[in-house]
């Protein structure tokens, strides 16, 4: 037994939760790790946001995951809701127009309207649609050797209905992935609603945070439920700055580690040199430290690569996620 699954089970037998539908749910997450092949023991892969400057249908995705040796992803909402048949995928959401210095001009009456609708149609379509095509989808990619170990939908905010959460929450477990990823709530009733209908599911809500991130921030969403869990993003939590230091950050993995569920992994600079996404090895993120204690530690954890930084001219996004897969991999190796 792995020891973050050790560590797992001994969280889960602290939990007043404990029973066998949790148990089953720990076995699950072991199943989906052990399905994301490893480098030097370490997972690797990406979020598919990366490759949003790109044709980004789930057949291209594959192409870009192969393209770049990469075997595990997480999935945008996007793709995966094209795929099984969303009414409003080919809908783009029609915002006011950008006015004189760039700020973007509220939305006329019938734009409202128009999104309301739009809004309405989606939220009844994720209400009753089947899980057969996320079935399908999730073959597709394992299919192709890839994984899909966290699924990012924009159906998990406090303005989603019950029905919603529940519909990721299902997608996610049919298309393999042991969580769902959201931006971390301010406010303590929506993470305990996630944190529940989670439960009811056996499905994680790995909690994302911008520059807000503290080791303190996600405390109150863990301790509200055990299915609540941390998706880590290691470069935003250094372009905080302050007390967000390297050696913080790689003493909150190590505390932390049996509850966060992914990582997303980018390299900033931290917030007295300006905060910018830059390419891998020129900013603040102590990227190799955190990789090497993943593999030294044996946490299980999967890092999503995360592209931000300006691509530069004459690349494009699979050619420079290729070179943070293999900066990664020079670094384990």
């Amino acid at each position: 037994m792995t020891q973050f699954n050790k560590s797992r089970r001994k969280f889960i037998s602290q939990t007043a939760l404990l029973g066998t539908g949790l148990f089953f749910a720990n076995d699950l997450l072991a199943m989906a790790y052990n399905e994301f092949a490893k480098f030097k023991g370490v997972q690797i892969g990406a979020i598919t946001y990366s490759f949003r400057s790109m044709p980004s249908t789930a057949q291209d995705l594959i192409k870009y995951c192969q393209e770049c040796g990469m075997t595990g992803i997480e999935l945008m909402g996007d793709a995966a809701e094209a795929f099984a048949g969303s009414p409003t995928s080919n809908q783009p959401m029609r915002m006011g127009q950008p006015a004189a210095g760039g700020q973007r001009q509220p939305p006329s009456a019938d734009q409202r309207k128009s999104m309301e609708e739009r809004m309405k149609q989606t939220r009844e379509w994720r209400e009753s649609v089947s899980m057969d095509k996320f079935v399908e989808l999730r073959k597709l990619f394992k299919d192709a050797g890839i994984s899909i170990y966290a699924f990012k939908p924009n159906a998990l905010n406090e303005n989603n209905s019950d029905g919603e959460i529940e519909f990721a929450l299902k997608a996610a477990k049919a298309l393999g992935a042991n969580s769902v990823t959201v931006e971390l709530s301010s406010k303590a009733e929506h993470t305990k609603r996630l944190g529940d209908l989670a439960a009811k599911h056996k499905v994680y809500i790995g909690y994302h945070a911008h520059t807000q991130a503290t080791d303190t921030a996600w405390d109150v969403a863990l301790s509200q439920s055990p299915y609540n869990s941390m998706n880590l993003d290691c470069g935003h939590y250094i372009a905080a700055g302050g007390n967000n230091t390297t050696a913080s950050l790689l003493a909150l993995i190590e505390a932390k580690h049996d509850r966060i569920t992914s990582m997303h992994l980018k390299d900033r600079l931290n917030k007295e040199h300006g905060g910018a996404n830059v390419s891998w090895g020129k900013g603040d993120t102590p990227i190799k430290d955190i990789l090497m204690l993943l593999k030294n530690k044996k946490y299980s954890i999967p890092v999503s690569i995360e592209l931000e930084y300006d691509i530069p001219q004459g690349s494009d996004a699979v050619q420079e996620v290729k070179k943070c897969v293999d900066y990664a991999k020079a670094i384990l190796a």
